[in-house]
């Protein structure tokens, strides 16, 4: 049975990391380029973003919701190296890449897989973490099929790692994108060479896929073999071919959330939504909170795990405990403790985020390196902390004997 589209996009995210000493000039490098523009948040444009984020969480990552016209004001009336510093000492900076019109283009030399990339976005974190996100649309009438494989080629465009051979013509064609490997050029005109994300350990070559997918009517209804739905899930939720064969699949609840037309998958590197038309909401309302707030809030998560792996690198190389001390408490107080929202979605979301991400493991396990460092640090304070009174104690007793010998 062939699965028809009603509609669908994915998010291809590249992480990258950008030295702290440096984050001031990479954000004036953005605001110098004509076709990348500062996002900002309004109250009234954005209410959804509004009403699901707790406070914490929208001063920190939507400040703006917060500008006054006269804060506006003075803001566009500053210079652009000034506008870099002003932004580089908010907690987190959007910024929209214009792309000008869509860019047609395609997977494959015969025949394709025709696709539009629709929007770029760019969110970065005074920690210098930043992530480029870009939407991809197929073209009306693909089918299921299509989406498959089109988001299991497309997440590996950044690979260093040798493709099996039927992928290794893998080309985008376009009037900006000619092939992939302009598009990477493109990524690393964007996030430079990303360097530091290797020290961190963060994986480059695979770009995480955040998709959606609303099938028509017809192929999920009342009638529908559940059981085809299921396998199909399974390999979007997995990001495996269309070709691949899945027999015996059972639903792992631990990493999927169900509804009767609405099916959430979550893993380490990926997060997919699998709905049908033939539940109103999936194409009127839930498409559009899946890539706003519920995006976003993907995003903090993805956020919190790697700033976690650069603690970590830090913790590893650092001879200043008390500099690293002050990031850990700091991230532990304001990013770790706070909840993020109290929707009743965003409450679900929340857990299956944090587990995906292995968040509670990852941070309990840099507790305990940082306790021990902590005693480390403690011990060596004691110790220098006695050798002075011992070689206090000593001059003390020379002036003594000194002073009995003249006396």
């Amino acid at each position: 049975m062939e699965l028809k589209t009603k509609y669908q996009y994915t998010y291809f995210i590249y992480p990258y990391l950008v030295e702290k000493k440096d984050y001031v000039n990479y954000l004036h490098r953005l605001l110098r380029k004509p076709e990348c523009k500062i996002k900002f948040f309004d109250r009234e444009k954005d209410v959804e973003i509004d009403s699901y984020f707790l406070p914490e969480i929208k001063s920190k990552m939507f400040w703006s919701l917060y500008l006054t016209k006269e804060g506006l004001k003075d803001y566009n009336s500053l210079d652009t190296k000034m506008k870099a510093t002003v932004l580089s000492q908010k907690p987190a900076c959007f910024f929209e890449y214009n792309i000008g019109e869509d860019i047609p283009a395609k997977i494959g030399e015969n025949g394709g897989i025709f696709f539009d990339i629709t929007k770029i976005e760019i969110i970065c974190f005074s920690t210098g973490i930043c992530f480029l996100l870009v939407k991809t649309t197929l073209n009306e009438g693909a089918s299921f099929s299509d989406v498959l494989n089109f988001n299991y080629k497309f997440r590996d465009i950044q690979s260093e790692i040798v493709q099996p051979k039927e992928y290794d013509n893998i080309k985008i064609q376009t009037t900006k994108f000619q092939n992939m490997q302009t598009f990477s050029s493109f990524i690393e005109k964007i996030a430079g060479p990303n360097l530091k994300a290797k020290k961190v350990n963060l994986d480059t070559n695979r770009l995480i896929t955040y998709a959606y997918t609303c099938l028509d009517p017809n192929s999920w209804n009342e009638n529908t073999n559940i059981e085809i739905i299921n396998k199909e899930f399974e390999k979007y939720y997995h990001i495996k071919p269309a070709g691949e064969q899945t027999v015996d699949v059972k639903i792992n609840n631990k990493n999927v959330y169900q509804e009767k037309y609405a099916y959430y998958g979550f893993s380490n590197n990926n997060t997919v939504l699998l709905t049908s038309g033939n539940s109103i909401k999936n194409y009127t309302t839930l498409l559009f909170k899946y890539e706003n707030e519920q995006l976003y809030h993907f995003i903090y998560h993805l956020y919190q795990k790697i700033y976690l792996k650069q603690l970590n690198y830090e913790f590893s190389k650092t001879n200043n405990f008390k500099n690293i001390q002050k990031e850990f408490l700091n991230f532990a107080k304001k990013n770790w403790t706070y909840e993020v929202t109290n929707n009743d979605m965003g409450v679900i979301l929340e857990k299956y985020y944090k587990e995906a991400q292995n968040l509670k493991e990852t941070f309990e396990e840099l507790k305990n390196e940082y306790d021990l460092l902590y005693k480390e640090y403690d011990i060596e304070k004691t110790n220098k902390h006695n050798k002075w009174i011992a070689i206090i104690i000593v001059i003390v007793a020379i002036i003594n004997l000194i002073n009995m010998i003249i006396k």
